[in-house]
């Protein structure tokens, strides 16, 4: 399974979740067992999400929280005042994990000024740890070798069953990073794929839990959103799915590079 001594092996992803939707998925995942919170700035939800975990009783040093400075904010005094922001509308005194939400586009922004400036973020007290979200395999070698770069402890992109990533995954691995997989349902596009659900009917699971499950057998940390308590909690159910050698490989030929998060501002690609 994944590095739980760096982040939990399963999260809430809180992408696309605003006010009181935020405020009540935080809260249900919360009373099931979720200990790690992924939000952004960009999200436009920190204040819901922080309000939640305030509001949960659970002691601020058992949830690991997430968020993301966007790709706008840099800059080595912008980025400090974004995370500082964020800190401000989470009502904490640091997070535990701040990442490059995007690299810069067109490397308008040197790598090695944002990852200095990020790092610098860390040692103020701002952050415990580092990572980076949608880097290449180029940009993630360019980021460890940055100053600061020894610190960057994951890389978060996009990881389903159409789209393993398997050469930025592999190589982060070998670098002794943790990869963390967005969209692992590939916005429920899993629920109607054949071979997972034939799998799932094998498991008495859903095809959403096998696809959890998948990912999770590649020691990715998953961050599946959802609103609903029963859909939680199913996914919280799926790190407990074995699947077989044969289910994994059947499952691995469902890849065909389908990209869901691909904006004009994304990196090139690695194949």
């Amino acid at each position: 399974m994944a590095r739980t001594d760096i982040l939990p092996s399963l999260g809430l992803g809180t992408f696309r979740l605003k006010g009181q939707e935020a405020f009540d998925s935080v809260t249900s995942a919360l009373k099931l067992g979720y200990r790690l919170i992924d939000t952004a700035q960009m999200y436009g939800n920190e204040e819901d999400v922080g309000r939640a975990i305030r509001e949960s009783g659970i002691p601020r040093d058992e949830i690991f929280i997430t968020t993301k400075v966007w790709w706008d904010r840099l800059r080595h005094d912008d980025l400090i005042a974004s995370l500082e922001e964020s800190n401000r509308k989470l009502g904490v005194e640091q997070v535990d994990l701040a990442l490059i939400h995007w690299p810069s586009p067109n490397d308008e922004v040197p790598i090695a000024e944002y990852i200095g400036a990020l790092n610098e973020a860390r040692g103020r007290g701002l952050a415990t740890r580092i990572g980076v979200s949608n880097f290449t395999v180029a940009q993630i070698d360019e980021a460890l070798a940055a100053p600061g770069g020894d610190q960057i402890v994951t890389n978060q992109v996009e990881v389903h069953p159409f789209l393993a990533n398997r050469r930025v995954v592999d190589h982060c691995q070998r670098q002794g990073m943790v990869v963390t997989g967005y969209m692992p349902l590939a916005v429920g596009k899993v629920m109607d794929e054949p071979v997972l659900k034939e799998i799932a009917a094998d498991h008495d699971a859903t095809p959403a839990q096998v696809a959890l499950a998948w990912v999770a057998s590649r020691d990715i940390v998953v961050i599946p959103s959802s609103t609903k308590p029963s859909h939680q909690e199913a996914n919280l159910k799926a790190l407990n799915i074995e699947l077989s050698a044969d289910e994994i490989q059947r499952i691995d030929k469902l890849d065909a590079g389908e990209r869901i998060a691909n904006p004009d501002f994304a990196p090139e690609w690695d194949a």
